[in-house]
């Protein structure tokens, strides 16, 4: 098989299980969010360590040390993945699954406004029309739901400044996740030894099943970003940006026919200018792609023909 077949079958892989995520989740009932986060965190943290350990890849906390700028680039990477997680927890399961697919939908858009305001970036004619109609369907749905849909806009800036920051940093997906998650354990130690002095904790006190589940929230947080690491490493951007809606699409799927949320008439239009606004920034950024290619194409060949 060769590598770019393989980075598709691990974006697959990756996007599959991120789009049926709030099955699992819901399932981790009664396990409060909170909870159901601190669980997620130090499991992560076992499992990866049991992975590097596997790999004999430890030894680059080492040089990490050393470096005190990335470690407070990994700080801020923590508690903005901790935002994310602890949200999107919440979100499924408060009944609102249709909105934290919203998130995930917008996500590329507010990637973009970063791009501008905060790397100063200039944007092109099209993705000014990407974001003038991504604004005015948020401005649809906050008529539709009463109120700003703060929890899709939580993830979306979030996720958005998590991928910012892990951008600069340049570290592996199993040693980024390590630091991350090793950065936040002491916290949700914290929490989980608390919980327990009070009688409210579900870990260990329900069915095996319930407490077998939690165990696997390490696993279940780490493979899909290690699928993506290897879906990101063998494919070209224009390859992976179509595969990133596939999660919100099961996402939402999972929201509207699995839990049966509703989707009246005015937020399915205000789902409806996410997608025109994605169909532009998407053609877009595929046109641009080809357009950069085909000039450095050109550009080589000149000097071939001058000689």
């Amino acid at each position: 098989m060769n590598q770019t077949r393989l980075g598709y079958l691990y974006g697959f892989g990756a996007y599959l299980i991120w789009g049926f995520f709030p099955i699992y989740l819901k399932l981790l009932r009664p396990a409060g969010p909170v909870e159901i986060l601190a669980h997620r965190i130090v499991w992560s943290v076992v499992f990866v360590a049991l992975l590097l350990a596997a790999m004999r890849n430890i030894g680059f906390l080492r040089a990490l040390a050393r470096r005190p700028r990335a470690l407070a680039a990994i700080a801020a990477a923590a508690a903005l993945i901790a935002v994310n997680w602890g949200t999107y927890i919440y979100g499924v399961n408060s009944d609102r699954v249709v909105e934290t697919a919203l998130g995930y939908f917008i996500n590329p858009l507010v990637v973009v406004l970063i791009g501008v305001f905060v790397l100063r970036e200039r944007l092109r004619p099209a993705q000014w029309a990407a974001l003038g109609v991504g604004g005015l369907a948020v401005a649809v749905l906050t008529v539709d739901y009463g109120r700003l849909p703060w929890l899709a806009l939580v993830l979306a800036f979030s996720f958005a400044g998590y991928g910012l920051v892990k951008k600069r940093l340049g570290l592996p997906a199993a040693e980024g996740l390590f630091v991350e998650s090793a950065v936040l354990a002491l916290p949700a130690l914290a929490y989980l030894g608390w919980l327990g002095r009070q009688g409210e904790a579900t870990f260990g006190h329900g069915s095996a099943g319930h407490t077998a589940l939690l165990v696997l929230a390490g696993a279940a947080t780490a493979i899909p970003l290690l699928l993506f690491a290897g879906a990101a490493n063998r494919l070209p951007l224009t390859g992976l940006g179509m595969l990133q809606y596939l999660a919100p699409i099961l996402q939402l799927a999972c929201g509207v026919l699995v839990f049966h949320e509703p989707m009246p008439p005015a937020r399915l239009a205000g789902f409806g200018l996410v997608w025109v606004a994605l169909v532009v920034f998407t053609v877009d950024a595929v046109r641009h792609t080809r357009r950069t290619r085909a000039q450095a194409r050109a550009a080589a060949l000149v000097p071939a023909e001058a000689r």
